[in-house]
């Protein structure tokens, strides 16, 4: 579910239901190209709808972040997931998908997924798992 989907009379109500936030992060510098710029996009649609279509109920997608500084971008998420978790959300699951983003990989998330070193994504499959995988780790401990 989008963010702009939710009405703010219904969201008292569906807060404990939606309790798991998406924030994509698109890491791109302002140096790309127009090409690289809607491949990075593409892929990062791709790996948003693994999670996106089959959670659907579950979470809420923020905006983008699409311009981040090398230096300073995990701390700036890192923040944003300390802020998001103070608005309200249980989980925030940082999700990028261009290669070297994983120092992207903030201690306030619940779950990274991106890229691995060797910029491979895992597939839809093994991403749901991962999702599960830190709702039930979570309800556990």
């Amino acid at each position: 579910m989008k963010f702009s989907e939710i009405e703010s009379s219904q969201w008292e109500e569906l807060k404990p239901y939606l309790d798991t936030c998406l924030l994509p992060v698109t890491g791109l510098t302002g140096l790309e190209q127009p090409d690289e710029v809607t491949a990075a996009l593409e892929q990062l649609r791709d790996v948003m709808d693994a999670i996106e279509i089959p959670f659907k109920g579950r979470v809420v997608t923020y905006p983008a972040c699409h311009y981040i500084a090398e230096k300073s971008g995990s701390e700036f998420v890192d923040t944003l997931c300390q802020s998001l978790k103070q608005a309200g959300f249980r989980y925030v699951i940082v999700v990028s998908a261009k290669f070297g983003q994983s120092q992207l990989n903030p201690a306030s998330a619940d779950l990274f997924i991106g890229p691995d070193s060797t910029g491979i994504i895992a597939d839809d499959v093994m991403i749901g798992q991962a999702v599960r995988t830190m709702w039930t780790a979570n309800i556990n401990s």
